[in-house]
């Protein structure tokens, strides 16, 4: 007789640690440099590229909400995931405690995320 499988909440969390791992190998580097160096300091871009007026164009564009979100939303759970893993690779082995410590701050994250955008408007 087979046996059963054991139904898991694993496989949405894997899902989301790789998305977030693969977003941000491909431009975790690229917008820690805009925003952080090329931006601010006026060397590679123009001067006011970063302003208010343009940062809130895109934030009110619907395909600009969507990259902010998907950024920030994925690269929390892509933190959460491995946060919690290697609290159990030091010994941490906390149980719900640690899982609702990681992936809880990591859903409340991406509530914010979400409510600011929408705060932002059209």
């Amino acid at each position: 007789m087979a046996r059963a499988l054991k139904p898991s909440w694993q496989p949405p969390f894997w899902l989301l640690f790789g998305a977030g791992g693969m977003l941000s190998a491909l431009i975790g580097a690229a917008l820690v440099f805009v925003t952080g160096l090329a931006g601010p300091t006026g060397t590679v871009l123009p001067e006011g590229a970063f302003g208010y007026a343009r940062v809130l164009t895109f934030a009110q564009h619907p395909l600009g909400k969507a990259f902010a979100f998907a950024v920030v939303a994925l690269f929390l759970w892509h933190a959460a995931h491995r946060l919690y893993h290697t609290l159990h690779d030091f010994g941490v082995h906390a149980g719900s405690v640690a899982w609702i410590a990681c992936y809880g701050s990591a859903a409340a994250g991406t509530v914010v995320a979400a409510a600011c955008l929408l705060a932002v408007g059209f």
